[in-house]
This record gives C-alpha cells, sequence and structure tokens, in this order.
C-alpha cells in the first residue's frame, strides 16, 4: 500500500493530471477564440474564410473530382491561429513568469562529478609519482 501511496502522490504524476485537466479546459476557451478570429477575418473580407470547396485537377468542372485542396488550407488557417493564440498567450507569459519567480541559479563551484573525477586524477598521480 506505501508503494501506491508513493505513486499517487508523485510530483509529475500529479502535475501531469492537472496539466491533463488545464489543457481539455483550455481547449475549448482556444477553439471558441479561433472562431472569434475567424468571425473577425469574415468580416473584414467578407464572407466566411473557408476554403472547403477549392479543389485542385477537377475534371470537366465536377465537384468531388479533385484534389480536396481547400479542406488542408481551412485546417491550416486554424492550426496557425491556434498556435498563435497558445504562444502568445500561454508560452510567453509562462516564461517570464519562470523567469521572474524562479530565476535559474548559478551553480557556485565546480560540479560533484567533475570534482570526483579530479580527486581521482590527483590520487592516480600521486600513487603513480611515489615509486
Amino acid at each position: 500500500m506505501t508503494g501506491f501511496k508513493t505513486f499517487i502522490l508523485r510530483g509529475n504524476l500529479v502535475e501531469l493530471a492537472v496539466a491533463f485537466i488545464m489543457g481539455a479546459a483550455f481547449a475549448t476557451v482556444v477553439t471558441t477564440f479561433t472562431a472569434v478570429i475567424l468571425g473577425l477575418v469574415s468580416k473584414l473580407f467578407g464572407g466566411n474564410p473557408n476554403f472547403d470547396s477549392i479543389e485542385l485537377f477537377k475534371e470537366d468542372g465536377q465537384a468531388g473530382t479533385g484534389v480536396p485542396i481547400g479542406t488542408f488550407l481551412t485546417a491550416l488557417v486554424a492550426f496557425l491561429i491556434l498556435a498563435a493564440v497558445v504562444y502568445f498567450f500561454v508560452v510567453v507569459p509562462y516564461t517570464k513568469a519562470k523567469e521572474r519567480f524562479f530565476p535559474t541559479k548559478e551553480e557556485d563551484g565546480t560540479p560533484e562529478d567533475i570534482a570526483l573525477l579530479t580527486e581521482i586524477r590527483d590520487a592516480l598521480v600521486a600513487r603513480n609519482s611515489n615509486p
């Protein structure tokens, strides 16, 4: 039972659970914000910014016979908007807050493993120089 308790209370597991819950909740916010941006684009340029009807290599003007490149373009535009929202409203503020409240501290002196290797080297030199 102690092992299970340790597993459940492990910091990484709790952080992962919180991240999953927050991510699911944040997905709705980002999706609706993307809809707002696309709505603004439609007001500015007139019409719905939907490229789904664009097809390459249509034969004789028949719909649905070409390569549906428009669907890809719509998904690409939505992805770029979503990536910009996540970067500017999550990553940048998080990075600035992390640097402000948890500055990286430089360790003074030699790292422990380097100091140990230096000690071993010096001991070997001392042993080989005293025949």
